[in-house]
């Protein structure tokens, strides 16, 4: 609660128009760290009138003196300054001048439901619920995207085509600032890809999620804090950046304090390029069987070897403009708007070859897919905040409404002659409806309730038209148009408190109710689903010293099926490839457990835990041969279909840690190692689709500090091999890397950095199946260089003032591996 704390209180300070009159004093000192005896700046001094009338305060400068003028009267004065003990003085009479003196601050070793590791801008934060990662400035993803920087978080891993996976775990659930975010809505890795990582000020990995979070994403949550300022004046900072394959960008926030408004905004215009490859060798099997499995044919199998390159480029502009406006010190209400438009084209080339059993070309075809999509978001928010007199205690409300559209449209052409026209529009309207109160019982209680209620509406409109003698005649078995509509509402409660200093625990249960209705159009298929359930959550901490401390999680959680897991109706990605939904699938339920270790020794600091998930009903994606074939070059290919299922039990344990070592101040290392082991047990239509796997990967940062002050900063990342019943996916290894220098007296700096230097990062994968063996490599963009400038105006590089055996912001250290 105390970093809470302290952010409330900024709050309330920068919004203070204090005027003096003839009753009016001075009230001086110095703070210093007890550790080091050196001044601290910017510690927080702040004083509370006991007859309850406006609080009034100040800052520290880099000399750790304060001068603040108040009224006569009596008041309780707090020095604070984070990851430090609160220096208090109650019922302090103000009739005169008033020298404080030195005031000495301690470490704080743990707040009631929270761990300090590190005081940079690019700290973890470990609470009972969740860890925080400040980005600060991590070289190797500057000028880059929210993506890049995911990639980058511990626990998490981003795959090739941009799908975010949390200890390996796909079905993660991202919000944008606590919500849901139309930035997000329909196609989340397109719209991560696309919102530059400027934008960016921490990470939120919650894997035991409390009773506060909506129970959806069995893998857990990523929540993504964006930049906003609350300074007084005007301040913000300004990024370009130029790279190649071509990439070029403009990114800037600015914020404007007076008074009792504060104005922000944070603007993003870019254009990238993002040329991918793939190459698939298939084996179909040509014999046939009949039901005693006797031989019927034996013609020779068939072998085709498919090429497809793919040229992306994408347009994006998004921005994002709000006020808030202060009623008095302790209550605010802001409004933001949300405008985001995308527009991406690509043109991919398939070129088919077939072979006989010698190796000898037959056949050689191609199919050209030029597609443009065009992406628009517009969101709406209204977030009330309101602090009573007791620290913690507080009311917030929230609204926020969301129209997001993505139209898809391709004409393609098969050895040079259009074949058929493929559009895909999908309109979603979202509205969600949030409430939160918080009340501390004592010193070191507090509990908690509120109220979640989402409404989703998802219009998806699939049209296939094939070319018949110059007239596209649309396909009645394949078009469709499904209305998916989902309302999940939600109650919780939970209570937390600390026991004699070491013992901490937060207990949580959650109510949620779902409606489902299912409306496919084309067919006339109505069906509505409604199902609720509690979901408990506990969450224990125990301190064993300073350095040392223990925690426990458990939670219950809900995978819902989206819409296109549901739509029955198939959607082609080849000819010969298809996806279908499946409108029997229901929700999958998990069971985690999270027992963790941190300890903090010397210039080590080891952040390690273990993990247990049971899942029941769990989604599964299968291929199967349909029985149909098509068409390719003249010869008739077999149709494969994927498809979601509902497969009986998952059982995941793990085992993950995060090191971190700086063996002096310009040498910074942190690693992230996690291994995982995930048995699926069940199966489907008489096949057996069990299977057990054991994975891992291995995440190195490496920041040294050159001559010059040049930041020189590496990292290395290797995902270990995978394997379920019907596929085998090979080991992955990248590296980036990076060089920062700070120009124009620290208001400016420039990086260069190189993503996936040895080219590859490429997904590769074997594929088992009755009618079929196939080998692929799938490389979504290839190595990339990029240049990035950054200008910042009236803010500080450093918040805080470094202490000796901590990191300072000024390192631009990457977080934690």
């Amino acid at each position: 609660m105390q970093l809470l704390k302290n952010t409330i209180l900024l709050l309330i300070l920068s919004s203070i128009s204090y005027t003096l009159n003839a009753q009016s004093f001075e009230i001086t000192g110095t703070v210093i760290d007890e550790d080091t005896n050196q001044p601290l700046e910017y510690a927080t001094v702040v004083l509370r009138p006991t007859n309850g009338d406006q609080v009034t305060g100040g800052l520290t400068d880099a000399n750790g003196n304060f001068n603040i003028e108040a009224k006569k009267g009596t008041y309780n004065i707090s020095i604070e300054f984070i990851s430090f003990k609160t220096y208090n003085i109650p019922n302090k009479e103000i009739n005169r001048n008033l020298n404080l003196g030195k005031i000495v601050l301690s470490s704080a070793s743990q707040a009631l439901d929270e761990v300090e590791l590190i005081a940079e801008k690019t700290t973890v934060e470990i609470k009972l619920d969740k860890k925080i990662y400040n980005v600060g400035k991590d070289l190797t993803v500057r000028g880059g995207t929210v993506s890049d920087v995911l990639d980058n978080v511990p626990s998490v891993s981003v795959d090739v085509e941009g799908n975010v996976a949390l200890r390996g775990n796909d079905n993660v659930t991202i919000l944008i600032n606590g919500k849901p975010s139309g930035l997000v809505g329909l196609n989340s890795t397109d719209a991560l890809r696309q919102l530059p990582s400027d934008a960016i000020e921490k990470v939120e990995v919650i894997t035991s999620p409390s009773a506060r979070y909506n129970a959806e994403g069995t893998g857990g949550i990523l929540n993504i804090i964006l930049r906003r300022s609350k300074l007084q004046g005007l301040n913000g900072a300004i990024t370009t950046n130029v790279g190649y394959p071509w990439q070029a960008g403009i990114s800037g926030n600015i914020n404007y304090r007076t008074g009792d408004f504060n104005f922000f905004n944070t603007t993003s215009y870019g254009y990238r390029e993002s040329p991918g490859l793939s190459k698939t060798e298939t084996q179909y099997f040509n014999n046939e069987f009949d039901d005693n499995g006797n031989l019927i044919s034996d013609d020779p199998d068939t072998f085709l070897n498919e090429r497809r390159e793919t040229d992306r480029e994408s347009y994006s502009f998004n921005t994002n403009f709000g006020v808030e406006y202060y009623f008095n010190n302790s209550t605010s209400l802001t409004a933001s708007v949300l405008l985001g438009n995308r527009d991406n084209s690509s043109e991919t080339t398939n070129t088919i070859k077939e072979y006989d059993i010698n190796g000898n070309l037959i056949k050689e075809s191609y199919r050209f897919d030029p597609e443009d999509e065009d992406d628009k978001t517009t969101e709406f928010s209204l977030n009330f905040n309101k602090d009573f007199k007791t620290d913690g205690h507080k009311l917030t409300a929230d609204f926020q409404y969301s129209d997001a559209s993505e139209d898809e449209n391709s004409i393609i052409s098969e050895d040079g002659l259009d074949s058929e026209k493929v559009r895909t529009y999908e309109k979603q309207k979202e509205l969600l409806i949030k409430t939160d109160y918080v009340l501390p019982i004592g010193e070191n209680s507090q509990f908690e309730f509120g109220y979640r209620g989402k409404f989703n509406d998802l219009d998806t409109d699939y049209t296939l038209a094939f070319n018949e003698n110059g007239t596209y005649v649309t396909d009645t078995d394949v078009s469709n148009n499904l209305i998916y509509k989902e309302n999940v509402n939600a109650l919780y409660t939970q209570y937390g408190s600390k026991i004699k200093d070491k013992f901490s625990y937060l207990l949580g249960l959650r109510f949620e109710a779902t409606d489902v209705t299912i409306n496919q159009k084309t067919s006339n298929d109505y069906e509505n689903k409604n199902y609720s359930g509690f979901f408990p959550t506990v969450n224990l901490g125990y301190e064993l010293n300073e350095k040392q401390s223990l925690t426990l999680g458990y939670n219950r959680r809900i995978r819902r099926p989206r819409s296109r897991f549901i739509n029955p109706f198939p959607s082609r990605s080849s000819s010969t490839n298809l996806f279908q939904g499946n409108p029997d699938i229901d929700p999958s339920y998990s069971n985690t457990f999270d027992f963790g270790y941190l300890n903090r020794f010397g210039k080590l600091t080891l952040n390690s835990s273990i993990y247990y998930q049971k899942a029941t009903d769990i989604f599964t994606f299968i291929s199967e041969d349909t029985g149909e074939t098509a068409l390719v070059g003249g010869t008739e290919i077999p149709i494969i279909r994927r498809t979601p299922i509902n497969l009986a039990t998952n059982n995941r344990f793990g085992f993950e840690f995060t090191l971190t070592y700086r063996p002096t101040r310009k040498w910074n290392l942190n690693g992230n190692f996690n291994l995982f082991n995930s048995e699926t047990i069940g199966e489907y239509n008489g096949t057996d689709y069990g299977a057990e796997n054991l994975s891992w990967f291995v995440r190195l940062n490496n920041k040294v500090t050159l001559p010059a002050n040049i930041d020189w900063q590496t990292r290395l990342f290797y995902m270990g091999p995978s394997e379920d019943a019907q596929n085998k996916r090979k080991g992955m290894f990248s590296t980036d890397l990076a060089f920062s220098k700070d120009v124009f007296d620290e208001k400016a700096s420039i990086t260069f950095n190189v993503s996936d230097v040895f080219n590859t990062r490429k997904r590769s994968m074997e594929s088992f199946t009755p009618t079929f063996d196939s080998d692929s490599e799938f490389q979504w963009r290839q190595r990339s260089f990029n240049l990035a400038f950054t200008y910042r105006f009236n803010q500080k590089k450093k918040s805080e003032r470094e202490r000796p055996g901590m990191i300072g912001e000024d390192d631009d250290e990457s977080f934690g591996g």
